[in-house]
């Protein structure tokens, strides 16, 4: 107990020193772990001026990848970067403040938990965790801590997003029903990495740092197609039903306030593209939360047809137009039989919001809980963990808050 109200304090005091001295105009220094599809080192050259912030390293495993980041920043920030593959040596530089992670599923919360012990603010991408395990331990280290955390579900920071926070809380599609995604593709987003590597290269072993990615996981020997396209891989990712849906989840959790299913069912395997991958081509999922209400994902890989994304309820619907945060999201009074069901077309307002990588900045300097904070990711996991878990065991789930446990009905 003692060395817990040490940390405590020790945290306390950090938090008192960085805010004394960081004042409004100083540069928040940025290491980037992970400079490969997820773009986030593109995000922060996006907001390089008006968020205040200096890149001083970047860390990736595959040696093009390292260097080509390193020249991105020298050309749209002016500074070199310091670069290494081993995300220990990025995160514990003096000069580094904060850490934006967009590596593999399966080094979020250890690389998370690390950067919260050396002392830095972290962004992470999504999902947070892949197991209930690591999530916990992930989680009790951020609360215990007084640095800010940034989930990489950007959806929260789309103006619509926000619009039909604020159009549901407001009562005006009635009670909420359902909430339903189907994101369908004629080939997985895992097969669209393959044949070519970095300019159309595959990667090779001499330019990996093959231990470094594969992270606590069965060793083996260096193998290409893992590398490129771990998201069909079980062991670093687990498929559409935690990589994919996890976007809609989470906002699905932002727009209604729901937090934790009560009951999750899911089905799916591979269907169409039977290849060496090993998570499932096609799922369905559904959920029933405490709240009263359903809630459906699929994913079909083998037919793009029928994609969309709805809020249904006992005045209409809402149809988000497949999440697209470039077209108008449309409520109407489809469906509903009431007398004051809605009555013509309302398009959903679209309030001001900052860049999610911005929001993370500010939430640094200002010290406020930024748009997806640790529970949001919490939460998030919890939701696909369970999906996972159903789909694989076979069985009715649900999630006891009390024991932090999903356990079968």
């Amino acid at each position: 107990m003692q060395g817990r109200r040490q940390f405590m304090t020790a945290a306390a005091m950090t938090a008192i020193s960085y805010r004394r001295v960081l004042g409004a105009n100083d540069r928040i220094r940025v290491a980037n772990i992970g400079c490969g599809r997820r773009q986030l080192l593109r995000d922060l050259m996006t907001v390089k001026d008006s968020a205040q912030i200096t890149v001083t390293a970047v860390c990736d495993t595959w040696k093009q990848k390292l260097d080509a980041a390193v020249a991105q920043v020298k050309e749209f920030a002016g500074n070199t970067p310091a670069a290494t593959p081993r995300y220990l040596e990025a995160m514990n530089r003096s000069d580094v403040d904060a850490v934006v992670i967009g590596t593999p599923d399966h080094q979020h919360c250890t690389m998370l938990v690390d950067a919260i012990k050396a002392g830095k603010h972290v962004y992470v991408e999504k999902p947070l965790a892949m197991n209930m395990e690591e999530l916990i331990r992930a989680y009790d280290a951020v609360k215990a801590s007084d640095r800010v955390v940034q989930i990489g579900t950007q959806m929260r920071s789309y103006p619509q997003a926000n619009g039909l926070k604020q159009f549901l809380a407001q009562k005006r599609l009635g009670g909420l029903l359902k909430v339903e995604q189907v994101r369908n593709g004629f080939s997985p987003y895992w097969m669209s990495f393959g044949g070519g590597g970095f300019h159309g290269e595959p990667p090779q072993a001499g330019d990996v740092d093959w231990d470094a990615f594969l992270m606590g996981r069965e060793k083996r020997p260096f193998d290409p197609n893992q590398y490129q396209n771990w998201y069909g891989y079980s062991d670093f990712s687990q498929g559409p039903h935690t990589n994919l849906m996890v976007h809609f989840i989470d906002l699905m959790h932002y727009t209604t306030g729901a937090v934790f299913p009560s009951k999750v069912v899911a089905l799916g395997g591979t269907y169409r593209w039977k290849s060496a991958f090993d998570v499932p081509d096609s799922v369905e999922v559904v959920y029933e939360y405490p709240e009263g209400f359903l809630v459906r994902y699929c994913t079909m890989f083998g037919n793009g047809a029928n994609n969309y994304a709805k809020w249904f309820g006992t005045l209409g619907t809402v149809d988000a137009a497949r999440l697209s945060p470039r077209e108008k999201w449309v409520a109407t009074g489809e469906g509903s039989g009431e007398p004051d069901k809605i009555a013509a077309r309302i398009e959903i307002d679209e309030p001001a919001t900052v860049h999610h990588m911005q929001d993370f900045i500010e939430s640094i300097r200002t010290g406020r809980k930024p748009i997806a904070p640790i529970e949001a990711g919490y939460s998030h996991s919890v939701a696909v963990i369970a999906a996972d878990r159903a789909l694989r065991e076979g069985r009715r789930l649900t999630y006891n808050p009390q024991k932090r446990e999903i356990v079968p009905i």
